[in-house]
């Protein structure tokens, strides 16, 4: 049998990443973070369980990443979608209508997820959280701000402080409560974004996840290689 070249080797590797991370958002969003195990995950994706420790450190790693592609791709959806917005208050209401609509659609996964950034280790580096931060330094940017710097870590205590007040066990603050004291901060119009109460989900789609993780299938392995 021939060998894969590297482009199929890759593709490969790159879909079985996807898979994990899909599995891992699906299972910690069932079951909690300390009832699913890595190998639960690599079950779910249909993996070899030596693969999850060959792309994430851990579980925490693994469960950080799945949960920031979701939330980067949740946003830029929102931000995306049709009719497209280019001023900057149409597009931070959006910002905000999504990431509240993350904590309303999936209490246990963003409950969990913000329980690990409590952890010792905090924030976990990865392409997706950072490609997050570029979204929302991007919505502050175009919403007016001249201290980027400044204005994107503040947007981003206020969206984890909502999230927080959203999720907490047994003393939740209403969504709608939080959205106005946020769109208030932000002198947006209530009508901006997705007011509650409108039927549409904010830019999270629901429950269905799959389309945030390009898994597709198996790519041929083409002709042979040729030696020479």
């Amino acid at each position: 049998m021939s060998p894969r070249s590297a482009s199929v080797n890759e593709e490969l590797r790159r879909r079985s990443k996807e898979r994990l991370l899909q599995a891992a958002v699906e299972l910690v969003g069932e079951r909690g973070f300390e009832a699913t195990t890595l190998g639960d995950i690599a079950d779910r994706a249909g993996s070899a369980r030596g693969l999850v420790s060959y792309y994430f450190p851990g579980k925490r790693q693994l469960v950080q990443s799945a949960v920031h592609r979701l939330m980067h791709r949740t946003l830029e959806e929102a931000l995306e979608r049709e009719p497209r917005a280019e001023d900057g208050p149409e597009r931070m209401a959006r910002a905000i209508d999504a990431v509240l609509g993350l904590a309303r659609d999936h209490p246990v996964l963003m409950r969990q997820h913000m329980a690990g950034l409590l952890q010792a280790e905090g924030f976990v580096p990865c392409p997706e959280q950072r490609r997050l931060a570029e979204l929302l330094r991007d919505t502050v940017a175009r919403h007016g701000s001249r201290d980027v710097d400044h204005d994107y870590p503040k947007l981003r205590a206020l969206l984890m402080g909502a999230v927080y007040a959203a999720l907490v066990p047994g003393a939740p603050m209403p969504v709608p409560v939080l959205r106005a004291e946020l769109f208030e901060h932000y002198g947006l119009d209530w009508e901006l974004g997705v007011p509650p109460g409108t039927g549409a989900s904010g830019g999270t789609g629901g429950t269905d996840l799959s389309r945030f993780f390009a898994t597709g299938t198996a790519p041929e392995c083409g002709p042979p290689v040729q030696s020479k």
